[in-house]
């Protein structure tokens, strides 16, 4: 028998800090970079967008993919880049860790559709406010103190 499967993972990351360090001068550039590295593991890029301080993609997953592999080197080799690039006046650098949620085949439009609106849905929500919904949302247990680093105001 051959094995079929169809996987949609959405994951989500930040800016060490939480700094808003994405400028939209180069944000488009980092996304091509990013679809490039996501492509060459074999997976489907279906939407990549983000804000200032954090980075949302969505892919078409095969199960031969190891999702903790694929973000490592999305998230190392895009530091590289970066900072090979001098987008960043400082260093730049990923939080460590991400967050991953898995969706349905009929959920691809209105993910892709939720992804490509970030920069319209922060002016309204905090990126604390989105990924905790994110993750009530999915019943994912969660401690404060494991999140991200937020910023304190």
């Amino acid at each position: 028998m051959s094995t079929f499967s169809q996987i949609y993972i959405q994951v989500v990351f930040a800016v060490k800090g939480r700094n808003s360090i994405i400028k939209t001068e180069w944000e488009e550039e980092l996304h091509k970079y990013i679809t490039g590295i996501v492509q060459n593991k074999d997976q489907k890029m279906l939407a990549i967008n983000g804000s200032f301080d954090h980075i949302h993609f969505f892919i078409g997953m095969k199960p031969s993919c190891r999702l903790s592999d694929l973000v490592r080197e999305v998230k190392k080799s895009s530091n590289v880049f970066i900072n090979e690039k001098r987008f960043s006046r400082c260093k730049f650098e990923w939080q460590e860790g991400y967050g991953s949620f898995s969706y349905s085949h009929s959920a691809i439009d209105n993910v892709v559709k939720y992804i490509m609106n970030q920069k319209e849905h922060h002016k309204k929500n905090s990126f604390k406010e989105e990924y905790i919904s994110l993750l009530k949302k999915f019943e994912i247990d969660y401690k404060e103190e494991y999140l991200f680093d937020w910023i304190k105001d």
